[in-house]
C-alpha cells in the first residue's frame, strides 16, 4: 500500500485521499442504511437484543465482504462505457468519482434520516449514470454511448425483478408454514406472545431460525452491497494512480501466460469463425482507425489490437517490468478485446460451444484487470461492519410496524428473511447487484398480504415514491454535480 504514495503530487495525495474517504462514508452510511433491514426482524420480533443483533450483523456484514470476491463490483464499474474506462485521465477521475459519490451519499442520508428504507444500490447506480450521461453531453458523443446500456438493462432487469420474487416467494412461504402447522405460536405477533403466553421471546426453533436467517441476510448483504464499495474504490485508484493499479500487479508468472494464451485463442477463435465475423471484425483487412489522436475500442481493429497486446506482453513475467505506460496500454488492450468478445458472442451464427469457449477466454482475458488488493477490501469490509452499529432503529420501526395494518408475526419475520438471504445470495453466485432494501421489505410486504393482515397505504407509498424517483434524481444530482466538476477543474 505504499507504492499507493509514491511519487504523487500534494493535490493528487489530498485529492486521492479524500476520494478515499468518500467511498468508505458511504459505505459507512450504507452499513446503517441498509443492514437496518437485516437485523429489523430479529429485533422486532425479540429474537436477539438490538445491541448483539446488530453487533453480529456488523460482524457478518465484515465476513461477507471479505468472502465475497469482486464479481458485482465489476459489474458497477462496467456500467461506465469502456471508452469513458479506458481514457479517463486524474482531473476526470476526480470530478468523475466526487460526483457520483456526493450524489449517493447525499440521497442515502436523506432517504435515512426521513426512515425511508430506499435502496443504497439504485442510488449508486443512478449517480454512475448520471455521470455517464453527463459526460457523453460534454464529450460531444451520443447519448446511446454515454453508458453501457446492456449492462444498465441487465442490473436494472435485476433490481427491478428481485423485490417481486421476493413478494411472491416470501408470501408463498408463509403459506407453506400455515399449511403446514396452522395454530402453531410462531403465527402470533410479538404482542400477542407477551399478552397471552407472558413470553418475552419467540418459541425456541422459531428463535433459532430468525437468527439465523439475519444473519445469512448480513453475509449476502455484506458480499453483496460491500462489493459495490469495491468497485468504487478501484475507480478512485484506476483513475487517479492509474500507473500502480491499471493492472494487478502482483498477477504471478503463471496468470501472465494464461492471458497471453488466451489472446492467442482468441485470436484462434476468430479465424475458425471467419466466415461469420470476417464482416463485423475486418478480418484480414487493414482498416484505418478514423479517430488516431484518442484511444478507442473498434471491434474493425481487432487483429492490430490482438499484435499489438501480443507484442506488449511477450517476455514478460513480471508487470512490474512494464513501464507505467505500457500498462495502461495493456490495460486498454484487454478491455477493448472483452469489449469486442462480449459483442461477439451476441451476434448470430455462433454455436453455443463456441459462445461457452469465448466466455472462459473472456475471464482469462481480465483476470489481471478485475481485481482488488486485500487492504481496499479489507477497509470496505471494516466501514460497512462499523457502520453497521449504529442508526438501526429509525428503519427497524417501518419494516416491523408500519408496512402491515398488524405487527409482523414470527413466522412472517422467518420467511422474509429467508427469502431475501436466498435471492441476494443467488445474486452473488450471478454477480448481479440487488437491493436488500426492497427485496426485505418487498418479502414483508407479501408476508403481510398473505397473512391477510393488509398494508398501511402511506409507508407502501412512501416507499415506492423512494423507489421510483431514487433513480432519476440521482441521476439529475450526479450529472450536475459532475459537469460543475468538470467546468471547475477544466477537464
Amino acid at each position: 500500500m505504499i507504492d499507493l504514495f509514491s511519487g504523487l503530487d500534494a493535490w493528487v495525495l489530498v485529492s486521492l485521499l479524500l476520494a478515499l474517504a468518500f467511498v468508505l462514508a458511504y459505505e459507512f452510511i450504507n452499513g446503517f442504511h441498509d443492514t437496518a433491514n437485516a437485523v429489523a426482524t430479529v429485533i422486532y420480533t425479540k429474537a436477539m437484543p438490538p445491541h448483539l443483533a446488530v453487533f453480529f450483523s456488523g460482524v457478518f456484514n465484515f465476513l461477507g465482504v471479505l468472502l465475497g470476491g469482486v464479481g458485482v463490483a465489476y459489474a458497477i464499474v462496467h456500467l461506465l462505457p469502456v471508452e469513458l474506462l479506458i481514457n479517463v485521465n486524474t482531473g476526470h477521475g476526480l470530478a468523475m468519482v466526487f460526483s457520483l459519490l456526493a450524489a449517493a451519499i447525499t440521497w442515502n442520508l436523506g432517504t435515512w434520516y426521513f426512515g425511508i428504507p430506499a435502496s443504497s444500490s439504485h442510488t449508486l447506480i443512478g449517480s454512475i449514470l448520471g455521470v455517464g450521461l453527463a459526460n457523453a453531453l460534454l464529450s460531444d458523443i451520443p447519448l446511446g454511448d454515454g453508458v453501457n446500456w446492456q449492462k444498465a438493462i441487465d442490473i436494472g432487469a435485476s433490481l427491478v425483478f428481485s423485490p417481486m420474487a421476493g413478494f411472491i416467494i416470501a408470501a408463498l412461504v408463509l403459506i407453506g408454514l400455515k399449511w403446514w402447522r396452522p395454530i402453531s405460536k410462531m403465527h402470533k405477533t410479538p404482542e400477542q406472545r407477551r399478552k397471552v403466553d407472558d413470553k418475552k421471546h419467540p418459541p425456541f426453533w422459531n428463535r433459532l431460525v430468525l437468527v439465523i436467517s439475519a444473519m445469512a441476510v448480513s453475509f449476502v448483504h455484506g458480499s453483496n452491497d460491500g462489493q459495490k464499495g469495491i468497485g468504487l474504490i478501484m475507480l478512485v485508484l484506476i483513475g487517479i494512480v492509474p500507473a500502480q493499479f491499471v493492472m494487478d500487479l502482483n498477477s504471478t508468472t503463471y496468470q501472465i501466460e494464461r492471458t497471453r494464451d488466451a489472446t492467442l485463442h482468441l485470436s484462434q477463435f476468430y479465424e475458425r469463425n471467419h466466415e461469420s465475423l470476417g464482416e463485423f471484425l475486418a478480418l484480414g483487412k487493414n482498416v484505418k482507425d478514423d479517430l488516431p489522436g484518442k484511444f478507442r475500442c473498434n471491434p474493425q481493429q481487432t487483429e492490430p489490437t490482438i499484435a499489438a497486446l501480443l507484442s506488449s506482453l511477450k517476455g514478460v513475467s513480471d508487470y512490474h517490468s512494464l513501464s507505467p505506460e505500457s500498462r495502461i496500454e495493456v490495460r486498454r488492450y484487454l478491455l477493448c478485446l472483452d469489449d469486442t468478445a462480449k459483442k461477439v458472442g451476441k451476434l448470430p451464427g455462433i454455436s453455443a460451444r463456441e459462445k461457452a469457449d469465448l466466455d472462459k477466454l473472456r475471464k482469462d482475458l481480465t483476470a489481471t484487470t478485475e481485481y482488488a488488493p486485500f487492504w481496499v477490501i479489507l477497509a470496505v469490509a471494516l466501514a460497512l461492519g462499523l457502520g453497521t452499529m449504529i442508526g438501526w432503529k429509525r428503519v427497524v420501526q417501518t419494516i416491523g410496524e408500519k408496512i402491515g395494518k398488524q405487527g409482523m408475526t414470527y413466522a412472517q419475520g422467518m420467511s422474509a428473511q429467508i427469502t431475501a438471504a436466498g435471492l441476494i445470495g443467488l445474486a452473488n453466485i450471478f454477480s448481479l447487484p440487488v437491493s436488500t432494501t426492497h427485496v426485505l421489505s418487498s418479502g414483508v410486504a407479501g408476508t403481510m398480504v398473505a397473512n391477510k393482515s393488509g398494508l398501511q397505504s402511506g409507508t407502501v407509498r412512501t416507499i415506492l415514491l423512494a423507489w421510483v424517483l431514487t433513480l432519476p434524481a440521482t441521476v439529475a444530482l450526479s450529472a450536475g454535480l459532475f459537469w460543475a466538476a468538470s467546468k471547475i477543474l477544466g477537464t
